[in-house]
């Protein structure tokens, strides 16, 4: 039986979650059913070798200069000729377009474009050129409800061109006390400390970090023994760290900068937060409710079709103070609210956003596409 080639086209293979989802796709969909192989315009750090063990190889095509570089698309064309995939599937404005374009004048039999962000910040003429490639598309991924109103509202493409398939996680096994302890003693973290914890990309515009920080001086009056973890680095890092200087918060303010491996970060954390602007379907939210934390997070994007507002956290609006501290101080004061939360939180994780589930749905979709499409 001829296996189904699928052609998976990002932008950079690095450390994100987009690049996990590829990843859980590459380990977990059927090797005797499925050869899959992927194209980025670059690939970084641990995650191409995990590919590789996975059995699906990398094509690096190049920078773009531009999204309207011809040089990635001719070099993704190439690739399709050679491979001949019967799937191209593209994720990030990027990825999508280099799988529309290649995948059309490829003439692959099915091609498939994925919307991972919400894209409240994107420009009139990001909006018309992503019709367009949408357009050259035989079908499209949303990862989020939120998503999916996107590309049926503003996009204007028919539900029946677009599939809701949730993003999906893979749950990770909670780090030995040895470890935990050296992160703590690590950056001072005494057993005594409630700890509130971030994840992501230090860029403020987006993230909203700096919400945390302001707001932490009203939590130390409150809890004086709580503590802001931030995990992740970026091009604001300096400059959040000043905030904290200038807040007098810096004693209580961890950095820990970027960590490949942040289960043991979750691990340590008594809360999570994620104050953003704006999301797709955020997976760090995913990935603390599968470490059994209670998020207080912001009502974006797909976030609210994760978190149930004061059932496994707490939602609020970007830039809503009050909101932020009150959800703070209700967790901050109650172990059990915490634990509850937490608990109901992993539930749901486990239930509705695995790996296994995410895979499965991947799967489906493939499939029926392939019928659809009368692809042998």
């Amino acid at each position: 039986m001829q296996k189904i080639k699928v052609l998976h086209c990002l932008y950079r293979v690095g450390s994100g979650g987009v690049e996990q989802r590829r990843l859980s796709l590459a380990r977990r969909l059927d090797r005797e059913r499925y050869e899959q192989h992927l194209v980025c315009t670059k690939a970084v750090g641990g995650l191409p070798a995990e590919f590789e063990k996975a059995g699906c190889i990398i094509h690096e095509v190049g920078e773009f200069n531009g999204i309207l570089d011809r040089r990635p698309y001719k070099a993704t064309l190439e690739v399709v000729r050679e491979l001949r995939p019967h799937i191209i599937h593209g994720a990030v404005y990027e990825g999508v377009a280099l799988a529309a374009v290649a995948g059309r004048f490829g003439r692959v039999p099915v091609v498939v474009g994925e919307e991972t962000v919400d894209p409240k910040y994107r420009r009139v003429t990001g909006h018309l050129l992503y019709r367009a490639l949408c357009s050259m598309t035989h079908h499209l991924v949303a990862i989020s409800p939120a998503v999916h109103g996107y590309l049926a509202d503003r996009i204007y493409n028919p539900d029946k061109k677009i599939t809701l398939i949730n993003n999906g996680v893979e749950e990770r096994q909670r780090p030995n006390q040895e470890k935990l302890e050296d992160i703590k003693n690590k950056h001072g973290i005494g057993d005594d400390k409630i700890v509130i914890g971030t994840v992501g990309r230090l860029l403020d515009k987006h993230k909203r970090v700096s919400d945390l920080i302001r707001v932490l001086p009203r939590v130390l009056e409150h809890t004086p023994e709580a503590c802001l973890l931030i995990v992740g680095g970026g091009p604001d890092e300096d400059e959040l760290k000043q905030l904290a200087v200038t807040c007098n918060v810096a004693h209580a303010t961890i950095f820990a900068g970027y960590q490949a491996d942040t289960a043991p970060y979750y691990a340590v954390m008594d809360i999570f937060a994620l104050v953003s602007e704006y999301e797709g379907l955020p997976l760090v939210v995913l990935e603390a409710m599968f470490a059994q934390l209670p998020v207080v997070a912001t009502s974006v994007g797909g976030t609210p079709s994760v978190v149930n507002d004061n059932n496994t956290g707490f939602l609020l609006n970007p830039g809503d103070a009050e909101r932020l501290a009150d959800s703070l101080f209700k967790l901050l004061r109650s172990a059990e609210l915490r634990r509850a939360m937490g608990i109901k939180g992993q539930e749901r994780a486990r239930s509705e956003f695995s790996a296994e589930r995410y895979v499965s749905d991947v799967d489906k979709l493939y499939q029926r596409l392939l019928a659809e499409w009368k692809v042998t």
